[in-house]
């Protein structure tokens, strides 16, 4: 392909939810809804957690990273939604494309990596608990969460010089609402099928074995509370039931949308709405609502 042809294309269309104006409303509703809602839970755990002393172990130490990562990777796709549905402006220059798909996997493969630190966290509380607070001192968890980041941006900028290294040079219609790797690279013009390959490699697996590694740190504390049914036990496996549900929501559309090549099955843009919105949306909820010290400390913050 000559050089030329490299950058033809300088925007892109993003195609959307739907193209009937009732249902653009709708969507724009639902859109505004969650972000605040992301906006609002997300910053109400970071004050709590920050502002009580109570709430100075690790686990809630991770816990306002992971408030933190959320706010902003819903930041990343969503006021661009928000925008297209209210105005109908559906363009993106192509250098706005690949800064949103560079921070979009940039702020997602770091939440996942953070979860897993999580999961590590809670197996350590509940498996090994004399050696629990040596372990995940807090310089401990400031490195680990350090990696976390440094993991995130590795991943992210592999992708990115991926997608970039593509000619695009025909049509720049994007079937979803905000740019990632699959859509965008499907509009290049040359075959891509190793390209594909290696980028369902790269997020594909990074997806499935942080995944993994959290199903079998979730397997280990279940033998151990069936082993010693202690009080102490039941109340972090309780904790950990939360974990689960925030695992579900986020691995499992990820590994239907990544572990495979952008040929191979249909692109679903409604799935991409469970781990872009709908995820960050209900950590808060699940995490608040499955600890009463957070919605004790929430309450006394309330009361100054």
């Amino acid at each position: 392909m000559a050089p030329g042809n490299f950058s033809r294309v300088t925007e892109f269309i993003l195609l959307g939810l739907s193209d009937t104006r009732e249902l653009q409303l709708l969507f724009f509703t639902l859109f505004l809804l969650a972000y605040a809602m992301v906006l609002l839970g997300n910053l109400l755990i970071i004050v709590t957690v920050r502002t009580d002393p109570k709430l100075s172990s690790p686990m809630y130490f991770l816990l306002c990273h992971l408030s933190f990562i959320d706010i902003c990777y819903t930041s990343v796709t969503a006021p661009k939604v928000l925008v297209a549905l209210l105005s109908g402006h559906k363009a993106i220059a192509f250098e706005g494309c690949m800064a949103q798909l560079f921070f979009l996997h940039f702020v997602g493969s770091s939440e996942m990596f953070l979860l897993t630190v999580m999961a590590f966290d809670r197996y350590m509380a509940i498996c090994r608990p004399l050696r629990y607070t040596a372990i995940m001192a807090r310089r401990a968890c400031w490195a680990l969460v350090a990696a976390c980041w440094v993991g995130g941006f590795i991943h992210s900028i592999v992708q990115t010089l991926l997608t970039l290294q593509l000619p695009f040079c025909g049509p720049n219609a994007i079937h979803s609402y905000f740019c990632d790797v699959l859509p965008v690279v499907q509009l290049a013009c040359t075959n891509t099928a190793l390209t594909e390959w290696l980028m369902a490699s790269n997020s594909g697996l990074i997806s499935l074995g942080c995944f993994l590694v959290l199903v079998a740190s979730y397997a280990l504390i279940l033998a151990k509370v069936q082993a010693h049914l202690s009080q102490g036990h039941w109340k972090a496996l309780s904790t950990c039931a939360s974990h689960v549900m925030v695992v579900t929501l986020l691995f499992v559309p990820c590994i239907f949308t990544y572990l495979r090549p952008a040929g191979t099955l249909p692109s679903n843009k409604y799935v991409c709405v469970i781990f872009t919105t709908f995820s960050p949306m209900m950590n808060p909820l699940i995490y608040t609502l499955r600890s009463n010290e957070v919605k004790e400390s929430m309450w006394r913050l309330w009361k100054r």
